[in-house]
């Protein structure tokens, strides 16, 4: 029986009932087997950061593999390279037992305060594309459909649930519906998931012009599409625009909802027929429909190679804004480093939200940097200043007995083990269900004397006791609600405790599920005693060193799905911390773990600038790699860095106002809009130095003219050469830039990439292709058009006679001469060749 008599033959099989069970999720992570004709569970799962399996972040004790953050990626401008980065995670998928991965994003980095950008590849939307569409190639060839998100307009995260945003219909489709049309045509996703918010009025789950004219229609996808978790729609409006599994369960907008709506007669049963029948053809497509009707157990599966893969990704992607000669260091050279700042000890590789994960494995930058230096060399670590918003989790080992009930009666019925004193649990406990408690403990042992904070964040009830002493009781004195636990928390309460360095302390945290919903367990924080003056500190270590390495950055809390940041400036002291150590140490290294842009206003005063982005678990080694010059710094800005964020295009229309996001600057995203304004920028987009040389040729072109009703493109070729000394990498871009055009465009547009790694000396041919949309732009047009000239023909004898106006909409390509500019960047495009297009139309 081929896949579509399946299908078919299962349809009419199937009840009404169960088709309307089909189209929405059982749980929080799967859909509804139905047993008596053979169709299993299906399970799914977060997402791009690596596959998380059946739980929230914070939530499983299953550790996962942590690829670096698709800002990381994007940065790359390698498509083999994220091809093979989603393999690894489709793979890791399967080890999760899910065969939907909720992933990839491909928003448009809008604004540098997003607080999801790296979640998403790039501001340009070619760029994105492309690295989407690789992605998807490599997790869908391990048996998982991909589900690309967020179908569209979610690139701010305030009021995401509510908010509509207001997109004009060049920028929607000359932009930010580009990257979800590149994972359909080139990528062939076999899923979509669409936005919390609204685009242009209606929720983007019944946005029929979305999902059934554009994304079914125009762009031919013949996969299913699933809400956001808890996603606004109708239910009459979401079936018929063709949203096909609402997630989760139980079902609000489908579920008992649909029921009544059958019942009504508001909505037919055949209509039920077409997303039952997309859901199973992919789940047949990828092997669901073979699969046991329960999942498997999720296991942990730490493979050497994934490791090396990511590893290579994290060097991969680091960019290198600046540098005056300090990099590479010469570990030879080397007698003491000071390592500053609030990111060095515990690198951040992962964004907060639905993107978290337990890594397998992390190589922390100190531990990796003190192997590669040796015992010759003197590491002095200082932090300088802090930047929690809440106390960070204890990176203890801790122990829960778990009993049913919540009153800690009778012998603990299960156990649980943990890396860190955050212990929570998402939904029921395994054979125990929603009431339980606990009893989890651990050992700590300070190496500083003084007072120390502890903190205590509860989904629940729980009490905490050092040595026996309880020292927070959030059972007796429970706080108010917070906004911490993804809102599920209570406000983080505090103790200050004197404590011996070198002692043993016992923590124990005693738990009860009293009072809670959906997440459950504990956050214990932890502060060690504060310097009367960190940054002196710092700057003390630095002066006395041969080279300042000074890690800076943001972390889970101000970079994360859920909110957005206020400010492009880093966080707490860091900036005053960075001048103050430069001004110590001319040899000072900043190296930014962040994803989105920040302000760098002393960028002149460091010897030289890396960009680390959240490199994912193997981040430590990978940044170790890159300043020692084990790895080639072969990463390049995937979107623009700002000198302020007053500059930025979106400045004014961000995030929302009176429940709309409104897309003021249209087209003039990104570098279009410092090229359109002439402003200038910290670094632009494209940008990234090397510790080598390439040199860039004239390109030349297959064909020199073009016409507008031609389908074929043409080839650009350059060739590239290594002048340096070791090996390395150049990105060779290329921009199109209309020198006139019937409506507005920007100055110029990324419409080809290429990343190519040459050996000293060696040369090759980069072969870039630009097919007819390269040229082309959205027209609108103006149906009302020729109502309005007859009106005016009517009503004003001295108007002059109007111009020809277009009255449908469609891709455009106006004749003309369109320079073609390559170079390494959008500001650096030492090249450029002409290319004609013309009208075939005979002049009258």
């Amino acid at each position: 029986m081929s896949a579509s008599e399946r299908v078919e033959q299962l349809i009419r099989d199937l009840t009404r009932a169960e088709k309307v069970l089909l189209l929405a999720g059982s749980d929080m992570w799967s859909s509804h087997p139905v047993p008596r004709v053979g169709i299993p569970r299906v399970k799914v799962t977060d997402g791009p950061g690596g596959a998380r399996g059946g739980s929230m972040p914070g939530a499983t004790t299953t550790t996962s593999l942590n690829v670096p953050c698709a800002a990381a990626l994007g940065a790359t401008w390698n498509t083999e390279l994220i091809e093979r980065v989603g393999r690894a995670v489709g793979t890791e998928a399967r080890t999760k037992s899910a065969r939907v991965l909720l992933a990839p994003t491909v928003n448009i980095h809008r604004s540098p305060l997003s607080g999801r950008n790296f979640e998403c590849y790039s501001e340009d939307p070619n760029l994105s594309g492309r690295a989407g569409a690789a992605f998807i190639r490599g997790a869908q060839s391990s048996g998982v459909a991909t589900t690309v998100k967020h179908f569209v307009g979610n690139e701010a995260e305030t009021e995401r649930y509510t908010t509509s945003s207001v997109i004009d219909e060049r920028a929607l489709r000359e932009i930010y519906l580009v990257p979800f049309e590149f994972a359909v045509t080139e990528g062939e996703t076999l899923g979509v998931m669409t936005a919390y918010n609204r685009m242009n009025g209606p929720w983007c789950a019944e946005h029929r012009e979305l999902l059934s004219e554009i994304l079914r229609g125009e762009w031919g996808f013949d996969g299913f599409v699933i809400s956001d978790w808890f996603a606004c729609a109708h239910t009459e409006d979401a079936l018929r625009a063709g949203l096909d599994l609402e997630m989760p369960g139980t079902g609000r907008i489908y579920g008992a909802a649909l029921e009544r709506a059958l019942d009504a007669g508001d909505v037919a049963e055949s209509e039920l027929d077409a997303p039952v029948r997309r859901l199973l053809d992919v789940f047949e497509r990828i092997g669901a429909l073979d699969d046991p009707i329960e999942p498997e157990p999720e296991q942990a599966v730490d493979r050497v190679e994934d490791r090396a893969l990511v590893r290579e990704a994290a060097a991969e992607s680091m960019v290198l804004l600046s540098n005056s000669g300090v990099l590479p260091l010469d570990p030879g050279a080397l007698r003491t480093v000071a390592v500053v700042g609030p990111n060095a000890a515990f690198l951040n590789v992962n964004g907060g939200g639905s993107a978290s994960l337990n890594p397998h494995h992390r190589s922390e930058f100190l531990e990796s940097l003190g192997a590669r230096l040796g015992t010759g060399v003197e590491i002095v670590h200082v932090a300088g200043c802090d930047i929690d918003t809440v106390a960070p989790a204890l990176r203890i080992a801790m122990r829960a007995e778990i009993h049913a009930g919540t009153e800690w009666a009778g012998d603990a019925r299960s156990t649980a083990s943990f890396r860190s004193s955050e212990l929570l649990f998402f939904g029921p406990v395994d054979d125990i269900g929603e009431e339980f408690s606990f009893r989890a403990s651990g050992s700590f042992t300070p190496d500083r004397s003084g007072v120390h904070t502890f903190s205590l964040v509860q989904a629940g009830r729980a009490r905490v006791s050092i040595d026996g002493d309880v020292v927070l009781d959030g059972i007796a004195s429970p706080p108010p609600p917070g906004p911490e636990l993804y809102g599920l928390g209570s406000r983080e309460m505090t103790a200050s405790v004197e404590l011996d360095a070198g002692h043993t302390y016992e923590l124990q945290i005693d738990y009860t599920s009293l009072f809670s919903a959906v997440l459950r367990g504990v956050k214990l924080g932890y502060r060690p005693p504060v310097d009367t003056d960190p940054i002196a500190t710092a700057v003390a270590a630095a002066a006395r060193a041969d080279v300042a390495i000074v890690v800076v950055g943001t972390n889970a809390h101000w970079e994360s799905e859920g909110h957005d940041r206020t400010s492009m400036d880093l966080p707490g002291e860091q900036d005053e911390l960075v001048q103050q150590v430069a001004a110590a140490n001319a040899n000072t290294v900043v190296v930014l773990n962040t994803a989105s842009p920040v302000t760098m206003d002393w960028t002149d005063s460091v010897a030289a600038i890396v960009q680390g982005w959240f490199g994912g678990q193997e981040m430590g080694d990978a940044l170790v790699d890159v300043l020692v010059g084990d790895a080639e710094p072969a990463g390049r800005l995937p979107t623009t860095i700002p000198l302020r964020v007053e500059h930025n295009p979106s400045f004014g229309n961000f995030p929302t106002e009176n429940g709309e996001v409104r897309y003021g600057e249209s087209l003039l995203v990104g570098y279009r809009w410092y090229d359109a304004r002439a402003l200038p920028t910290r670094f632009p987009f494209g940008h990234g130095l090397s510790y080598t040389t390439c040199t860039i040729d004239a390109p030349s072109v297959s064909q020199a003219t073009l016409r507008t009703d031609a389908d074929a493109g043409i080839t650009v070729e350059a060739t590239v050469t290594n002048t340096g000394a070791r090996r390395g990498a150049e990105v060779v871009q290329c921009y199109v830039a209309p020198r006139v055009s019937a409506l507005a465009r920007p100055p110029k547009e990324l419409k080809a990439f290429a990343k190519v790694w040459l050996d000293p000396g060696e040369s090759t041919v980069v072969r870039l292709e630009l097919g007819p949309r390269a040229f082309a732009y959205w027209d609108p047009g103006n149906a009302g058009w020729p109502e309005l000239v007859a009106m005016q023909r009517d009503c004003n004898p001295f108007a002059p006679p109007p111009e020809a106006m277009r009255t449908t909409a469609g891709w455009r390509i106006d004749p003309g001469v369109f320079d073609i500019l390559v170079g390494r960047s959008s500001a650096d495009l030492a090249q450029r060749v002409e290319v004609t297009v013309e009208d075939p139309t005979p002049a009258p």
